[in-house]
């Protein structure tokens, strides 16, 4: 029998959101424990959205030439210890298999918490001329990182994402690459998931290990945390070295690959899910819904419904055939207000409620998710109203996620006003910092505040300023957060 779905039970965002987020995703069916600690699993409805996104990204993907490839899960020891760099980044999170079929292996296995060791292990098989360049890979994977203390979502011990790593005969098609990737992971934010982000550069401190530079897209959290959303690495030729990645470049030289590597993961689902919602439940996004219509037809039992179920059907198929994502709730149980409740905290944007009235007007009642505002709408006006309401969903929830990073994000010029805000209401603040290591883990330790980045904006900006900690000359304005 099915379990029946309670509206009061959910806990409310507007009093705690730590609480409200993990109870809306079990409650909307996203996601469930696993019985190993610290796993997840991503339950039909969440996959749903990550299918969804995965669409759209490796859309953009193919359409820069990148294709996709499967390399295996488990690594040899021996080749993270080539880069000391990387192997040192990820030594504390490494999950390490010592034993297979019954005997101890003469080599450790790690399972793998990226993939840049194992690929590049092949790429210096494939790559012997210029000709040969680029290499472009992705490949949609699971990776592993003992993590400590772990969140749904936000921080698993085994998370899905996708990672692209690709080889090139110059520094400067490698940094198109990675300029390429950021972007789409902004777009991806923006105008799909209806989240703003703020693209920039890491500090060496924060920046991927092993890499050159690495760049990020990074949002605010309703809590005023941060969420790193995404990043991009220009690796140099740190890798390829190690690895023996040579070629034969254009002048008959050997030559080392320029590479990337770039990322993004079902961590950023978290962030979708914790940004947009209220009291009631998720809201989400249209362009990202997996369902953006969802049609209740309202029956009577003293009543032939057969004409109301002629109606019904025949609104899915002109939604579907214009393009709408749209599922029709018939069931008989629970109650019609109780999937009323159920969908609400699904998040589904847009609910069409449609009875015997409706059929007879030839008619439907259009109900917003995020204003719950209700209009009855002409069945010959529905399709292009559903769009406009649809698009206009779109726009005001990321215009009030924008609304709300631009209240919490802070100029300060002074350590106090720093650390009286990460005290407080917390948010992202600007402030000049020296871009000393020492001075950034001596903010991070007295303020739990880290760089999350310097905008890219702002690079090319050399201003005259003092170090919000040390007092030391400054040039930038680097931003500080909290983070997840």
């Amino acid at each position: 029998m099915a379990k029946v779905f309670e509206k009061k039970e959910l806990k409310k965002k507007s009093e705690n959101l730590s609480d409200w987020y993990t109870d809306v995703v079990l409650k909307a069916e996203l996601a469930d424990y696993g019985p190993a600690k610290g796993t997840m699993v991503i339950r039909p409805y969440g996959y749903a959205i990550w299918e969804r996104l995965q669409h759209i990204l490796d859309t953009m993907f193919k359409e820069y030439g990148v294709v996709n490839a499967y390399f295996p899960l488990f690594i040899p020891y021996s080749f993270l210890e080539k880069e000391k760099e990387h192997m040192k980044g990820f030594s504390p999170e490494l999950a390490i298999v010592t034993h297979g079929g019954g005997e101890k292996l003469k080599e450790p296995l790690v399972v793998r918490p990226t993939s840049e060791t194992i690929m590049y292990h092949m790429y210096a098989k494939w790559i012997q001329s210029y000709r040969d360049l680029p290499v472009l890979i992705n490949q949609w994977n699971n990776v592993v990182r003992w993590e400590m203390r772990t969140y749904l979502f936000l921080r698993t011990t085994e998370f899905l994402w996708q990672e692209g790593h690709t080889a090139h005969e110059t520094e400067v098609d490698a940094i198109r690459m990675q300029e390429a990737a950021l972007a789409w992971y902004q777009k991806a934010y923006e105008e799909y998931y209806a989240v703003p982000v703020i693209a920039g550069i890491k500090s060496n401190k924060e920046k991927f290990a092993g890499a050159k530079t690495t760049y990020t897209v990074e949002a605010l959290m309703p809590d005023g945390k941060a969420l790193q959303g995404a990043t991009s690495h220009n690796l140099g030729q740190n890798f390829s070295k190690v690895f023996d990645i040579k070629f034969q470049n254009r002048k008959s030289q050997e030559d080392f690959a320029w590479q990337t590597s770039w990322g993004f993961s079902t961590r950023s689902l978290g962030g979708l899910f914790l940004v947009h919602g209220d009291d009631q439940g998720l809201i989400l996004p249209p362009n990202i819904a997996p369902m953006q219509v969802i049609v209740m037809p309202i029956r009577k039992s003293d009543l032939s419904n057969e004409l109301l179920d002629e109606y019904v059907q025949n609104i899915k198929e002109a939604l579907l055939n214009g393009g709408v994502r749209v599922k029709v709730d018939a069931r008989e149980e629970p109650s019609v207000g109780r999937r009323f409740n159920e969908w609400e905290v699904k998040g589904i944007p847009v609910r069409f409620e449609i009875g015997h009235k409706e059929a007879e007007d030839n008619t439907v009642t259009l109900v917003r998710r995020d204003t719950g505002e209700k209009t009855v709408v002409k069945r010959s006006d529905m399709l292009v109203t559903v769009e406009k309401v649809l698009k206009t969903i779109q726009d005001d929830l990321f215009e009030k996620a924008k609304t709300f990073r631009d209240k919490h994000t802070h100029e300060v010029s002074t350590y106090d006003e720093f650390k009286k805000i990460m005290e407080t209401s917390r948010g992202f603040i600007k402030a000049f910092w020296c871009e000393n290591a020492h001075c950034e883990t001596a903010i991070k330790e007295e303020t739990k505040a880290s760089t999350r980045c310097l905008p890219l904006e702002d690079i090319d900006k050399n201003l005259d300023g003092v170090c919000v900690k040390c007092g030391a000359k400054a040039i930038h304005k680097w931003l500080f957060a909290q983070a997840y």
